[in-house]
Parts: structure tokens; C-alpha cells; sequence
């Protein structure tokens, strides 16, 4: 089992609470999970990992699942494809695996998150012409 956390917010990885965790993965923004022992204890058990990522990572895979697949989810789900990244490149994970990433959190849970640097949203008559052109069609 393969575990994640946000860089800023990690305290699994780093051994000890943080003070004050950021992350604009707000889900997953926590300082001092009450699932500690659990966590830890799934990770041994599993013969696991728990690594941490940046927002940065995050982010590129939040609009990776978007553009790729079709998932529009929430920046703390997307951290599970974040931290996969990272163990198949650090050799965590063998390239070609298979795996199950929990995407738990629609990208509507968060859209202060992802509302950055975003046109608004555009108000379009419910046509099939009207939405044609708004995608440019």
C-alpha cells in the first residue's frame, strides 16, 4: 500500500506534527492526523510506503486526470496519482504494475483550488448550436 501526503503537509513522512501544514490540497491539509497508528500500521503491514509530494505534483496530475481521462477530482484525490508517479520513478513501484489509485473527492469539493487562473465560467443558451460554439465546434 502506497501512501500520500501533500510536501507541506506531511507529517507521516517527516516523523512528527506540523505546526502549520499547507497545501492547497485542503482535504488532505493536516498537521496531525488522528489516523496516525493506523496509517503506520497499514504501511508496515503492506510492506508500503508513504511519500510526500509537492502542490506542484499535485497539480499536474489533478489536470492530467482531467485532460487524459476524464475525472474532474479534487486536488487531495489527485495526490494519489502524484505519489504513483513518484514511486515508479524512484523504483518504489515497478513501471507496469497494476495499480488502484482512490480518487475519493469530485474536483467540485474544491474549486477554490482549481479556480485560479481560469476564465469564469460562460453562460450558454441549452442548444446544441449554442454549446457547439462554446467549445468551438
Amino acid at each position: 500500500m502506497v501512501g500520500g501526503q501533500a510536501e507541506g503537509a506531511a507529517p507521516l513522512v517527516l516523523g512528527a506534527p506540523v505546526a502549520n501544514p499547507q497545501t492547497f490540497a485542503t482535504a488532505i491539509r493536516i498537521g496531525n492526523p488522528a489516523s496516525w497508528a493506523s496509517a503506520v500500521a497499514a504501511r508496515d503491514e503492506s510492506e508500503g510506503l508513504i511519500d510526500s509530494v509537492t502542490d506542484a505534483e499535485i497539480a499536474a496530475a489533478q489536470r492530467d486526470l482531467a485532460a487524459v481521462e476524464g475525472i474532474f477530482c479534487e486536488p487531495a484525490s489527485a495526490a494519489s496519482l502524484a505519489v504513483l508517479r513518484k514511486a515508479v520513478k524512484d523504483g518504489a513501484v515497478a513501471r507496469g504494475s497494476r495499480v488502484v489509485c482512490v480518487l475519493t473527492g469530485n474536483g467540485l469539493k474544491d474549486l477554490p483550488a482549481v479556480s485560479d487562473g481560469l476564465p469564469p465560467p460562460q453562460s450558454v443558451t441549452g442548444t446544441p448550436a449554442s454549446i457547439a460554439a462554446a467549445i468551438g465546434l
